[in-house]
């Protein structure tokens, strides 16, 4: 299996992008209407935030689920006992955000969500019939105005080679969301899980970015579209000392859409988050 990246610009990009989802659970594009500029700008807003002081005044709240997480309330992914190395911060649409850096953080929200609805509008067009007629609403009408989408700003500091034994930066996990858009890290350490078993380097080129898709599509589809594993990899040598930004947009839809027969999206996100030990 090997990950092509598709020209967004492409004629034929909508069809080629939902046959690698379907194949390999990703799809990488280039060319797309993501400001690279405002990326660029937002990691480095980002990591001077992390260097700072300044995000211990904005310490999650656990009712709301937004603000600073420190790396001592780090996730442990699902099946795994040691905790992954890294902090983050939550960006909801009504969450709390740092007033300098606002204005870059929420352009970046809105313009995302504005390309990940046209992304459902891929999945929905190149889903065969048996698989579309179960998707309850149009998969883009899913997510209009949901205020579940979850805008991560994670932060993976410098390895100091005295981690815990059997952590990484993201333990193998897969997304419990529609789908996830994740521009390119501003460095490499993202792979895959191939049907074989195998791990595979997701194209990091600075100025592409990465689709993925979530348990919850996995679940729309009935199967079809596969929640893929993934992980991000420890440093080696001299990029040890590298810190890592990532932004992934975690789309949720709308509490009250219906997934499936078993599932609305609400009591789809409370059953994962309670085996996660988050609720």
């Amino acid at each position: 299996m090997k990950l092509e990246t598709i020209d967004y610009r492409a004629p034929d990009s909508a069809e080629q992008f939902v046959k690698s989802l379907r194949e390999t659970g990703f799809g990488v594009l280039s060319n797309h209407p993501i400001s690279q500029e405002l990326v660029e700008t937002i990691y480095q807003e980002w990591q001077a935030f992390f260097n700072s002081d300044e995000k211990n005044d904005y310490l999650f709240k656990p009712e709301t689920q937004d603000g600073f997480f420190p790396a001592s309330t780090s996730e442990t992914a699902k099946g795994h006992t040691v905790k992954d190395i890294k902090e983050y911060f939550h960006v909801y649409p009504t969450g709390r955000i740092p007033d300098a850096l606002r204005k870059n953080i929420t352009t970046y929200y809105d313009h995302a969500n504005s390309l990940a609805a046209e992304l459902l509008t891929w999945v929905e067009k190149y889903s065969p019939a048996s698989v579309s007629d179960k998707y309850s609403i149009p998969l883009a009408d899913m997510i209009d105005n949901s205020e579940k989408t979850l805008l991560r700003i994670l932060h993976y500091p410098p390895m100091s080679g005295n981690e815990e034994v059997g952590a990484i930066r993201a333990a193998a996990h897969e997304d419990i969301n529609l789908l996830t858009v994740l521009p390119a890290a501003n460095e490499p350490g993202l792979q895959v899980q191939t049907k074989d078993g195998n791990w595979l380097d997701v194209p990091s080129d600075f100025g592409n970015i990465i689709i993925n898709i979530g348990d919850m599509l996995q679940e729309a589809s009935d199967g079809y579209f596969p929640s893929t594993s993934h992980r991000v990899i420890n440093p080696k040598g001299s990029d040890m000392s590298k810190s890592r930004i990532s932004l992934p947009l975690f789309l949720h839809p709308n509490p009250d859409v219906i997934l499936s027969e078993k599932y609305t999206a609400d009591e789809y996100l409370n059953e994962r988050l309670r085996e996660l030990g988050v609720i």
